[in-house]
């Protein structure tokens, strides 16, 4: 299965239980907040939102039946998510579903009340997302990655693959609140690997250019890119 299709996938499976409790008023309509940093006219956000749709039929849930959603895109600006979110507040949508760490971050400022569900999100507890996986507090539940420690290990298995390898260039995207602990645990293996990091921040494509020329001067041997660092390319 498609990455992108499985995640939605499981996006509408997180929703089966804050959407029970709205099945229970019966006859009404429920509304579901849908935020997303990207456009539709990606390719890989509509296989997420039809895999996403798809599933909330299985589950009964049936677009202008029982329920609508509200998309809203932020057309890989994320300086529009706190708007965007705020929007679906003022809607009084019953659910947020927020892809992406900075989706999620927006949809929490926005609101301490509305459940939010996160997919494709960076470590949840690093980020303040939540304090426990196991029992998250609050409005907000589902998937996280465990970004920290596959970028430790991403980092040896580059080492192991080039031994001779001294200094490695990193970017990061600074307004993604899930790099800067990634970031951390990055330099912690960088430390026990013997290997120099360069971290480079890069907010946008017209970064881009000027941080590959950063790097080639400093001589570094090796790129990597942090996880959900945004679409960079």
């Amino acid at each position: 299965m498609d990455r992108r299709a499985f995640l939605g996938t499981m996006a509408s499976g997180l929703l089966a239980a804050p959407l029970a409790v709205e099945a229970q008023q019966a006859g009404r309509v429920t509304h579901i907040g849908f935020l997303s940093p990207s456009s539709l006219s990606d390719p890989r956000t509509r296989t997420f939102v039809e895999a996403f749709r798809q599933g909330l039929r299985e589950l009964g849930w049936v677009e202008d039946q029982n329920m609508t959603i509200e998309y809203r895109w932020a057309e890989e600006k994320t300086d529009r998510l706190p708007d965007l979110a705020r929007d679906l507040v003022r809607l009084k949508v019953d659910v947020v579903v927020a892809s992406t760490s900075p989706t999620v971050q927006a949809a929490k400022q926005a609101t301490g009340t509305i459940p939010i569900v996160m997919t494709n999100a960076g470590d949840a507890v690093a980020t303040g997302f939540v304090a426990n996986i196991a029992r998250p507090e609050a409005n907000i539940t589902g998937l996280s990655m465990m970004g920290g420690e596959l970028v430790s290990k991403q980092l040896q298995i580059l080492k192991e693959v080039v031994p001779n390898l001294s200094r490695v260039a990193l970017l990061w995207n600074p307004t993604n609140s899930s790099n800067a602990p990634q970031l951390r645990h990055a330099q912690e293996a960088a430390r026990t690997l013997g290997v120099r990091l360069q971290p480079l921040e890069v907010r946008g494509p017209g970064e881009i250019e000027g941080v590959f020329a950063t790097m080639t001067r400093a001589r570094a041997g090796a790129v990597m890119v942090l996880s959900c660092s945004g679409r960079i390319r």
